[in-house]
């Protein structure tokens, strides 16, 4: 994944969609195929070269039946401390 046009936050997001579609115990073919796209779609998204929009990353997760919520919990900054 080219660095310089990713964050780190996104490369986490890439990572955790991997680990979810692999707790399901799919492959990149068995998701395309629920989904109703080319192999090649999730295999884009998986290695950052294409970016989901947020009905697509939905459907990916309730696809995975993975917690949207969870999903983007892997990539939440650590919360700061509340100023006295």
């Amino acid at each position: 994944m080219p660095t310089s046009a990713f964050t780190k936050r996104y490369e986490q997001f890439c990572r955790s969609l991997v680990a979810a579609r692999k707790a399901a115990g799919m492959t990149q073919a068995e998701l395309a195929a629920k989904l109703r796209l080319p192999q090649s779609f999730v295999s884009k998204y998986e290695r950052g070269e294409r970016r989901l929009d947020v009905v697509e990353f939905l459907r990916v997760t309730e696809i995975l039946g993975a917690d949207p919520h969870a999903v983007l919990d892997t990539i939440r900054p650590p919360q700061t401390k509340p100023r006295n």
